[in-house]
């Protein structure tokens, strides 16, 4: 059985062709248990540990392998890593295809054409994952500049072949690492952060909606700027026409400043990271509109608590609250916030007032999500009328068959008494 090396170790011994050969010829087989269900011939692409009836004892973590059913019936090609839950995750069902530089540049290459036929051309996610036929592979594009996140290790060792695809297709070499995360000592693999180019000014300005906005790269959130509701924020243009509004969870302020943009009389914004606020609070000034729009670092759970109780009331109150859990176990009490956080979010509003209200838990579904805010609805003593409900934008594309794609759930509802 031939050995798989990372392709920037193999190019230093060998050519390119030889690195291709190398990965096709050691595609390492793997029987599934017999009865393992559909899900994973039907086209889902993780199969776990649990699953796997036989494997070679010398397979290796990142190795290239070829999957087949318990009847021995090809399924697919993928990396593996016996080190982690998710134990291999198929890359392309194609028997005949190679798993090599060049396959991995024409993913990248499909994904963005997908973007540009939707339009996301100067800020979008380019690649996100398993959506786009690469697991566990996250690139954010804000203009010229990239951020990457390898979160398996299977995926982490074509991180050069990424790099070198990005540099190519785009003629950057304005490339950022943010695999600060802790999913990767899931897979063995350590955090860090940090140029896969030459340096640069990480803290830069991007366009959303005729608006501008500072991202910080190096460490905001995530990669340094929420694109998947660019959208819906857009959304809100309508509702906050002349209204007093309140946005919970605000981070650096893009529903705030939007609303601001979009005629609202008054906004504050709350979040409980005071970089956060300041960040919010430039961003503001940049858009001349320090003298509408401004935020406060307090908690938000403690002031939508408090001021439910109190006479306080908005026209408009939007709630942003980061993910709840990522863990099964504590599902229940994710539910709990939700359902209190809205509660307290609806009885600040005015008769005929607007709820603004997302989730981005991927574990918990559209329709918990709305049966959620249901219940939360009659707690308080309140009628809802649906305006919008809907998703990430289509940048974040979901595939039918894999949930953990639809991850965003967005609602405007307009509250009555």
């Amino acid at each position: 059985m031939s050995i798989i090396l990372p392709t920037a170790v193999l190019r230093q011994i060998v050519s390119p062709e030889l690195v291709r050969l190398s990965y096709f010829c050691a595609m390492i087989p793997v029987i599934l248990k017999k009865r393992i269900g559909l899900r994973i011939e039907n086209g889902h692409p993780w199969i776990f540990g649990n699953e796997i009836a036989e494997t070679e004892e010398t397979v290796k973590p990142g190795d290239i392998v070829t999957v087949f059913n318990g009847d021995k019936k090809f399924i697919g090609k993928g990396f593996i890593n016996p080190k982690s839950q998710i134990a291999i995750r198929l890359l392309t069902r194609n028997e005949s295809e190679v798993i090599d530089d060049r396959f991995i540049r024409q993913r990248i290459e499909a994904a963005w054409n997908y973007r540009k036929k939707l339009g996301y051309t100067e800020n979008c996610r380019l690649v996100f994952g398993e959506a786009d036929g690469l697991p566990a592979l996250v690139i954010d594009k804000f203009g010229e500049h990239f951020v990457v996140q390898t979160l398996a290790l299977g995926i982490d060792i074509w991180k050069p072949v990424i790099v070198s695809s990005l540099k190519e297709i785009f003629t950057t070499d304005k490339i950022y690492e943010r695999n600060d995360v802790p999913v990767r000592e899931l897979e063995g693999m350590v955090q860090q952060k940090g140029f896969l180019s030459s340096p640069f000014d990480t803290r830069i300005i991007i366009r959303e909606n005729g608006l501008q906005f500072e991202a910080d790269l190096e460490n905001g959130q995530k990669t340094g700027y929420f694109l998947d509701q660019q959208d819906n924020r857009r959304a809100i243009r309508h509702i906050v026409k002349d209204a007093e509004v309140l946005g919970a969870f605000c981070y650096t302020g893009s529903f705030e400043v939007h609303a601001g943009h979009f005629g609202a009389r008054s906004v504050l914004g709350l979040d409980i990271s005071e970089n956060a606020v300041a960040l919010a609070t430039s961003n503001a000034k940049l858009n001349g509109l320090e003298g509408k729009v401004r935020f406060e670092a307090l908690n938000a759970f403690d002031v939508l608590k408090k001021w439910s109780r109190d006479t306080k009331k908005f026209d408009v109150v939007m709630l942003d609250p980061p993910a709840f859990t990522k863990n099964r176990e504590n599902i229940g009490k994710a539910i709990s916030g939700y359902k209190e956080i809205n509660l307290r979010g609806m009885k600040l509003l005015r008769s005929g007032g607007f709820l603004v209200t997302s989730s981005c838990t991927n574990l918990i579904s559209p329709q918990v999500f709305l049966d959620t805010i249901r219940s939360a609805a009659k707690d308080a003593g309140k009628k809802l009328r649906q305006v919008v409900f809907q998703a990430q934008s289509p940048d974040h594309p979901i595939v039918w068959g894999l949930e953990n794609t639809h991850y965003l759930k967005f609602l405007i509802a307009e509250v009555t008494d």
